[in-house]
């Protein structure tokens, strides 16, 4: 044990270090045991996401739960603990030819942070989302009880479910110690296609002719800089000779000023702020996404705020960012604009990350539709509040 820690500002007593499922689980039901209340932590890139802790005495570093427990090549699979950077995956997986489809829009993040979180960047559009790649769990429960589910081949679907209730539930419903995904082959050669667009409106004409194509992107991207300025980029992947010639077809469908290389453009997958400022996740159909960047340029004139926006235009899943200094005040005009765009384009906005001072001004999580059974499925997983307490939305 250690001491001097803290999560979101929060200090812990102690400090946790384990090394395996099994030690995860005696210092969880030591902790259940004598009423304490743990955060688990990999390598802290979004500790400061969600809201802080309501209380929090004892930290549990999984560092130490880390490395590749199998690899079925033949079966496209590979389980991983928890602590596992993500680079060190794709990493362990190129020799064979193979990846885990997952980004990284923060360096350094690990495996079960980003299941945590369901954390997904630019290629969700072809691969998926965390929810669709992981395929098996293994959990230990606030009581220190090991539980697993799913399998090891991709059909098996026997117990999925809780693994599409743990990805997202930011540690509220048990520690992830160990997760088995569904991976992808590596592709032979990619292309990043980008180009300016003058306006929301003529970007949603690019970015539906890239969908009404035959191109078939791995990712669609979209950034608006500060006064608007706005770019769509795309990759594409696959054998040589195919990827030539889909890329010359988006420098054909994105029109003037499109430009193609092998490396990404600024900006590419990384989160729309730097770390102390606000970040905004947006969410919307896939037809209103001009719409919702028309609104973030006029939210950001009519609070005076260098609004920065990037994100999927193939999903409709957005990031916006606010520099640190915001006022607070400012934010929450500014949240309550984009949250109004947002109802509007049928999604949702959420304050993942920000300064105590704006935390304290705003409902980072804005309103939910079935928080009542949300807190039901809490009660049910971690009735004494041992894990994570208030981090979730609703106070989870």
């Amino acid at each position: 044990m250690t001491v001097l820690a803290e999560i979101a500002g929060v200090p812990a007593a102690a400090v946790a270090s384990p090394a395996s499922t099994a030690e995860v689980a005696d210092v969880v039901r030591g902790a259940a045991r004598d009423g304490l209340a743990l955060v688990a932590r990999g390598a802290g890139t979004r500790q400061g996401w969600a809201l802080p802790p309501q209380r929090l005495d004892l930290i549990l570093e999984m560092g130490g739960v880390s490395g590749l427990v199998e690899h079925a090549a033949g079966d496209l699979v590979a389980v991983v603990r928890a602590g596992t950077p993500l680079r060190d995956v794709q990493e362990a997986l190129r020799p064979v030819g193979q990846q885990l489809a997952l980004d990284e829009p923060l360096p350094g993040s690990t495996v079960g942070g980003t299941v945590a979180v369901n954390a997904s960047g630019p290629r969700r559009m072809l691969y998926g989302t965390v929810r669709d790649l992981l395929i098996g769990v293994t959990v230990v429960r606030a009581d220190g009880v090991v539980a697993r589910a799913g399998g090891k081949v991709v059909k098996n679907v026997a117990g999925y479910d809780l693994g599409k209730l743990v990805a997202g539930s930011y540690g509220t419903l048990g520690v992830i110690t160990e997760c088995a995904f569904r991976l992808h082959p590596l592709p032979a050669a990619a292309r990043f296609v980008s180009a300016p667009a003058d306006g929301p409106d003529e970007a949603g004409r690019a970015v539906a002719a890239v969908l009404g194509s035959q191109i078939v992107p791995s990712a669609l991207e979209i950034d608006m800089a500060e006064g608007g300025r706005l770019t769509v980029a795309a990759l594409v992947e696959g054998v040589p000779a195919g990827v030539d010639r889909r890329a010359a077809d988006l420098e054909k469908l994105l029109g003037d000023g499109a430009v193609q290389g092998e490396t990404p453009p600024p900006g590419w997958g990384a989160y729309p702020w730097a770390p102390g400022d606000v970040g905004i996740k947006l969410t919307c159909a896939l037809s209103r996404v001009p719409y919702l960047l028309t609104a973030a340029g006029v939210t950001a004139q009519l609070h005076d705020v260098p609004l920065r926006v990037r994100g999927s235009a193939g999903t409709g899943v957005l990031h916006a960012g606010l520099p640190s200094g915001t006022d607070p005040g400012v934010v929450a005009g500014v949240v309550s604009d984009l949250r109004a765009a947002t109802r509007a384009g049928a999604g949702h906005c959420v304050v993942v990350t920000a300064p105590p001072a704006v935390r304290a001004r705003i409902d980072v999580w804005g309103h939910v539709d079935g928080l009542d059974l949300m807190r039901r499925v809490k009660d049910q997983f971690d009735p004494a509040g041992t894990l994570a307490p208030g981090r979730f939305v609703g106070g989870i």
